[in-house]
């Protein structure tokens, strides 16, 4: 109790202190910035700060309270010495209608179209069987795929319609998706550098270059960028980012355990704790001309004590569930089986026949996932026609497609080495089998069984809108990539119609937004606005600029960096592009230098997001991952150095 006393008294402190910084900060801008509305905006951008460094309250109400903060200084304002309010009460709640808050929640029901037609767990299966369970594989091609997709849409889109598939990555592989997400995410903003059309900022550029143009003598205008003059860069950022975090995922990222990491581990846990029994998944392949070939599976497993629940036929689709493994079924040489069995009943069948035991599933992957199938307890209740019949006469596996792991009856437990396949069914016996999520929802409606199991994953896939979900989306990337179109307009094209095609219910649409991150992002809007209208940002990076003026070239742009960093974490990359691109030009030609090549330098720059969830893909990651914004801070702080380094080091090698 006096620990947590003294551990709760330093924090205490440890927040007073802050507390009494900013108030130091806050006091010192008072007099020296040259407007009261720009002392005024930035003692809000330092508590924003706070407020997310410290997190005093959840990001999201953050926000809510620094935007409902901007709207009262329209109330405030002659006690705060102001002509009118920081932000038009009329533009207050622009955020929500913003092309970038409606662009999320679109991509967000996309990616769950997506995923309800199944397509996002087959890539999931693919990554899994190329990348194995190992973190230090699995990162590189999940990351190195969304940088790829990002660099031709929008990086929010691709990291939204990726989160599917890491989702079942994680509840397949036991990684928790905070090992995963952050990577991603990462390299979802990183691919947004690849090419010309991966980010808004670097889409925009060409326009502002000839906006400036208009106004420099022609001997000083600048040629526009090709789509992928940007690639070598962005191809190095994406490569260092990779790199990153396959050497120092173990030192920076967090390790949240998710309810889809440890379903399947806390699933095995209350069986073993209640009717001692450890069963494991493993998949065995019966070779050419072993002894096994002919033998009936029934009697072979009886013997041995050990459970098929899945069966692969050579050349032919795995399959699991009614009608898939039956007693009698003969063995043939190239057949896998899904055994369900204890680890030493599984070695020893092993060995006593020369199987081939493979270390990992991967016929079955897909199929016998945490998400898809695992171990349930359904009762047979009175008046059942099971009473007084044997799983081995209903044919329980072949018919009802439950794999028999254990019979409870009378207090006491019996397993498969009891026989309890030829044991007629009393009244109450409470049956421990494996089955798929699926089969038991449908016998949940059986008056055979009680299902006592309620929490599983209820999926309800939809293979057989798979036709609409990809015509919908390619309808939408189409008007992304080929149009001129709004963002938002095209993105939500493909997310009506997913809805109106039946490829998901509106209810469903919905529940695939994140609010939290909605709420987030939109809520920071008017803070953006507030920093452009009153001047801060110009005044800020006036200042900056004076302090490196007068140093060499490569400071001075390495400065106009450092700045776009700044100016991208407290309000938008594109409001960040605008305001800085002209300052870049007008420095570069002051120094003497390039100012194409500067104006590149702020468009790439301000893809430097890491240290706190501003970001769109930070902001969409942070909820399903469980990320604080210290474990932003910890990450992206390395990250944003990283990246300050190879992009200033490539740019001055390649212009």
């Amino acid at each position: 109790m006096k620990q947590e006393k003294k551990t709760t008294g330093k924090g205490i402190q440890k927040r007073l202190a802050s507390i009494a910084i900013f108030a130091m900060l806050a006091t010192f801008l008072a007099y020296e910035v040259p407007t009261i509305e720009i002392a005024w905006v930035t003692a809000v951008l330092l508590l924003t700060v706070y407020l997310f460094a410290f997190e005093i309250v959840d990001v999201d109400v953050a926000a809510f309270s620094i935007m409902v903060l901007l709207g009262l200084t329209d109330f405030l304002a002659p006690v705060m010495g102001l002509e009118k309010g920081l932000v038009d009460p009329k533009h207050l709640f622009d955020g929500f209608s913003s092309n970038a808050v409606i662009s999320i929640i679109a991509v967000m029901i996309i990616g769950a179209g997506l995923d309800k037609t199944g397509i996002m767990g087959k890539v999931a299966t693919f990554i899994l069987k190329v990348g194995g369970r190992a973190e230090g594989r699995i990162i590189p091609i999940i990351s190195g795929t969304v940088a790829v997709i990002s660099s031709f849409m929008q990086n929010v889109g691709a990291t939204a319609l990726f989160l599917p598939v890491v989702s079942r990555i994680s509840a397949r592989s036991g990684l928790p998706m905070s090992r995963l997400l952050m990577p991603m995410g990462f390299c979802a903003i990183l691919g947004g550098t690849v090419t010309m059309v991966g980010s808004s900022p670097l889409i925009l550029l060409n326009d502002l270059i000839l906006t400036s143009n208009t106004a420099l003598p022609p001997a000083q205008r600048m040629e526009t960028w090709g789509l992928f003059s940007v690639t070598p860069v962005g191809l190095a950022l994406v490569t260092a980012g990779i790199l990153y975090f396959v050497f120092a995922a173990r030192l920076v990222l967090p390790d949240i355990k998710s309810v889809s990491s440890s379903m399947g581990r806390d699933t095995m846990t209350y069986f073993r704790d209640l009717y001692g029994i450890h069963p494991s998944l493993s998949e065995v392949v019966v070779p050419d001309g072993n002894e096994l070939v002919g033998k009936v599976l029934g009697e072979v497993e009886v013997t041995y004590k050990v459970r098929a629940i899945g069966v692969k036929y050579s050349g032919q689709e795995s399959i699991v569930g009614p009608g898939s493994v039956a007693y009698d079924t003969r063995l043939e040489a190239g057949m896998v089986l899904g055994i369900l069995a204890t680890t030493n009943r599984v070695n020893e069948f092993v060995a006593r026949f020369k199987l081939k035991k493979r270390t990992q599933l991967r016929s079955f992957a897909e199929l016998l996932a945490p998400t898809k199938a695992g171990i349930a307890e359904v009762v047979i209740p009175p008046g059942s026609d099971l009473v007084g019949k044997s799983a081995l006469d209903v044919w329980l596996r072949k018919v009802y497609g439950l794999g028999l792991v254990a019979l409870h009856r009378d207090g006491e437990t019996l397993r498969a080495g009891d026989h309890i396949r030829n044991m007629p069914f009393h009244t109450g016996d409470t049956l421990v089998v494996h089955t798929t999520w699926e089969n038991l929802a449908r016998l949940e409606k059986n008056p055979d069984f009680v299902v006592v199991t309620t929490e599983y994953p209820r999926e309800e896939l939809r293979p057989k809108k798979v036709g609409w979900a990809a015509l919908f989306f390619s309808i939408a990337l189409s008007m992304v990539l080929f149009t001129d179109i709004r963002l938002s307009v095209a993105l939500l094209t493909g997310a009506i119609g997913m809805i109106l095609s039946g490829v998901l219910k509106i209810d469903e649409a919905y529940q695939a937004v994140s609010w939290k991150t909605v709420f987030l992002l939109a809520s920071l809007i008017p803070l953006g606005l507030a920093v452009e209208q009153t001047g801060t940002a110009k005044w800020i990076a006036e200042q900056t600029l004076t302090v490196v003026g007068g140093m060499p070239v490569w400071v001075i742009q390495a400065a106009v960096a450092v700045l776009s960093t700044f100016f991208t974490l407290v309000m938008s990359n594109v409001g960040a592009t605008v305001l800085l691109v002209p300052l870049a030009v007008n420095i570069a030609i002051g120094v003497g230098a390039d100012p194409a090549v500067f104006a590149l330098t702020v468009a790439i720059a301000t893809s430097n997001s890491f240290i706190i969830p501003t970001h769109q893909v930070n902001a969409l990651i942070m909820g399903p991952a469980g990320y604080r914004v210290p474990d932003f801070m910890r990450a992206g702080s390395i990250m944003t150095v990283l990246f300050l380094v190879v992009m200033l080091v490539m740019m001055n090698m390649v212009f």
